[in-house]
């Protein structure tokens, strides 16, 4: 009766509105739920860790998995490309595992062409401009100009929340935590994805 198919989870944002933060919130708290592991063609950040982090590749490379369909989505982002691997991702959900993206929308309108069914989107907003600008500046990973390229992106980005099926406003991490992780439980009683569910039924009629 408890088998079901795993669900991929996209949260996405502005840069700045907290997506990266509530995912790991959000994976920390949860142990059916893990990160999708992307490829990328920027350079590692401090501490980040090749094949856990990211896969990180060349340009050469990146194009040659994009020509062998090896992508369930990918996306230029800030001039650096972005990429998720199919095959581990349709792995985990067979088994019953799901899996969380922190993607923009472009790939995430990828994901719902090729796996509509399977797909739960979230939208964070921050509370409001001036605390997205503030935020941007104090965690201090970006030059001056990044943050002003960011917040200009800032309005192309959020113009997008529509296309998603939740949207959840961080003015509170843990308030905001809280809220995902409801939308995660619902998500996994869907009668679709209970794929054991027919005939666990069918005794009870029978």
């Amino acid at each position: 009766m408890e088998k079901r198919r795993g669900l991929m989870m996209v949260l996405s944002s502005p840069s700045g509105a907290g997506k990266s933060t509530l995912a790991k919130m959000l994976v920390e708290s949860d142990p059916v739920i893990a990160m999708s592991v992307s490829a990328t063609t920027r350079m590692p950040r401090p501490g980040e860790i090749d094949g856990k982090d990211y896969y990180f590749v060349n340009a050469l490379k990146f194009e040659s998995m994009v020509g062998d369909g090896a992508f369930l989505e990918h996306a230029k982002v800030f001039d650096h490309h972005y990429g998720t691997p199919k095959g581990p991702v349709e792995g985990a959900l067979a088994q019953g595992h799901d899996v969380l993206f922190d993607i923009d929308w472009q790939g995430t309108q990828q994901l719902a062409q090729k796996m509509p069914h399977d797909l739960v989107r979230v939208f964070i907003l921050p509370p409001s401009r001036d605390e997205l600008e503030r935020r941007l500046k104090a965690r201090a990973s970006d030059a001056p100009d990044v943050v002003a390229r960011r917040m200009a992106k800032a309005g192309d980005e959020i113009s997008h929340w529509a296309e998603y099926d939740y949207v959840v406003v961080n003015d509170d991490l843990n308030a905001a935590h809280a809220k995902i992780s409801a939308i995660l439980v619902a998500e996994r009683q869907k009668r679709t994805r209970q794929i054991g569910l027919h005939g666990f039924v069918e005794s009870l009629t029978a």
